[in-house]
């Protein structure tokens, strides 16, 4: 199952898509909810089991994707692929390097990334990211973090290099409105490898491929980091975990190559499809 936060008409809409077509949540159903979708609800699925004969699919010249985000947490992993570690010169982390990125920071697919007047040095960042289902706390095992797992979407976690780096905390780089995204749908883990293991993950910009990752490279896998974070912070329902993500990052190049107005930056992650967006100056 695959479902989206979109805007249609004004209105922000959960969308659950049945093939290429794309339904509304509440037309589905009025008692449905957000929880059926982390959930993957018994009762979602027997609406979708006839959704085409008794609901019509959204016009998709009428939507606007957002980014799929139903809870209140963003988190993100730094440092976390190997050969992303060996390119920046950087120790491997003991423990899961985790930073907070804030919802307007994030725009959805097909949106603008937005080179701000305080800095040149957008830079891309494919990642996996996971979404829960459950709220999840305190000692937990691997098999229970995985199994609170809702689904896996695409996010870019663009970065203010010179901002980033100004400061041993990466706040600021991290946090630029429109700066990074996410999407254009979350697919239920039951549809993807346990954990998101072996999937690759691609940086394109034009017909030049940047990153060509793969997850089987992380150094802390989804469980470990959701089993590390939760140790310490509460998540729930809805909320966002970004795992890393690999080499070919614009800043570690020689010279280093960051993201230009007029360009499209297109991330791809097997078994889920493509988060592309195109590149402007703020406004």
């Amino acid at each position: 199952m695959r479902w989206s936060l979109l805007e249609v008409a004004g209105h922000t809409e959960i969308a659950v898509w049945v093939g290429e077509s794309a339904f509304l949540l509440r037309e589905l159903d009025e008692n449905l909810s957000a929880r059926d979708v982390l959930t993957r609800s018994s009762r979602l699925y027997e609406r979708l089991d006839y959704v085409s004969q008794r609901c019509a699919p959204i016009d998709q010249r009428q939507m606007h994707f957002l980014p799929p985000l139903l809870g209140q947490k963003i988190l993100c992993a730094g440092l976390n692929y190997r050969d992303h570690i060996a390119e920046t010169g950087s120790a491997a982390p003991q423990y899961p390097n985790l930073f907070i990125r804030f919802p307007d920071s994030l725009v959805g697919h097909e949106q603008a990334l937005e080179i701000p007047d305080v800095s040149p040095e957008l830079d891309y960042e494919v990642e996996l990211a996971v979404v829960l289902a459950q709220p999840l706390s305190g000692r937990v095992s691997r098999d229970q973090a995985l199994a609170a797992v809702s689904g896996y979407t695409i996010f870019n976690d663009g970065s203010l290099r010179d901002l980033q780096f100004r400061s041993s905390q990466w706040t600021l780089g991290k946090n630029v409105a429109r700066s990074g995204a996410m999407g254009p749908w979350v697919v239920s883990a039951d549809e993807l490898p346990l954990g998101g293991t072996g999937l690759r993950l691609q940086t394109w910009i034009g017909e030049n491929c940047l990153q060509d990752g793969n997850t089987s490279d992380l150094l802390f896998d989804v469980a470990d980091l959701l089993v590390a974070t939760v140790a310490a912070v509460p998540l729930r329902a809805g909320d966002v975990l970004a795992t890393g993500t690999p080499a070919g990052v614009g800043f570690s190049r020689k010279p280093p190559r960051f993201l230009q107005a007029g360009e499209s930056c297109e991330l791809r992650i097997e078994g889920i499809g493509t988060l592309r967006n195109p590149i402007r100056h703020a406004r």
